[in-house]
């Protein structure tokens, strides 16, 4: 019995496009980056390390410590991965299924992982509850009134630029990106935002 032919399989070039879509913040942005005192803190906890008493709190460095600075030390930014999971997120409560959009689009950055947020922060001030129900007060950075640029590559032969331009629009209503946005927890309304200047 004569062996079968190996099927020759022909992979086609892909096709890569770009879409440049405008956000304006409907909510105050806050955000919370993780600093590198904190990610000490948490593995000195995890190494059994001896931890020294808290140290006394200083409301102006917490708040320039939550900020997103781009390597220049000028401009601010948000995590370019946030506005795809927003996407993909707000894809799933459409019907689609996330792990395929992971793979059909990707947020381009303007450099380090960030996506530039354009408007002027402030120090914000919360009272919040630790696991265990322990009040404490944070200080974060807050955006009253914010835009952004979202760039975008995508295979369009899976996904079209509308399609995109729906889904993040979706985002911005349900999702919202930052602390305290609608998708993380009941009474979150922070970080939505729209396609349209408001």
């Amino acid at each position: 019995m004569k062996p079968k032919a190996k099927e020759k399989i022909t992979i086609q070039e892909l096709d890569f496009a770009q879409a440049e879509i405008k956000i304006y913040g409907k909510t105050p942005l806050i955000v919370h980056r993780f600093d590198e005192k904190s990610k000490k803190q948490m593995l000195d906890k995890q190494t059994k390390k001896d931890i020294k008493a808290k140290e006394a709190k200083d409301p102006e460095q917490q708040y320039l410590s939550s900020i997103y600075y781009f390597k220049d030390g000028r401009r601010t930014g948000f995590p370019a991965n946030g506005f795809k999971a927003a996407m993909v997120r707000a894809g799933k409560q459409l019907g689609l299924i996330m792990t395929d959009l992971r793979g059909q689009f990707w947020l381009l950055d303007d450099g380090e992982n960030l996506v530039e947020i354009n408007g002027s922060h402030r120090l914000r001030e919360d009272m919040v509850r630790l696991n265990g129900g322990t009040a404490d007060i944070r200080y974060r950075a807050e955006y009253p009134v914010w835009e952004a640029t979202v760039r975008i590559e995508y295979l369009p032969d899976l996904i079209s630029e509308a399609q995109l331009t729906s889904l993040l629009q979706l985002a911005g209503v349900s999702c919202g990106i930052g602390e305290w946005r609608p998708e993380k927890c009941n009474s979150g309304t922070f970080g939505t935002f729209t396609l349209k200047k408001q």
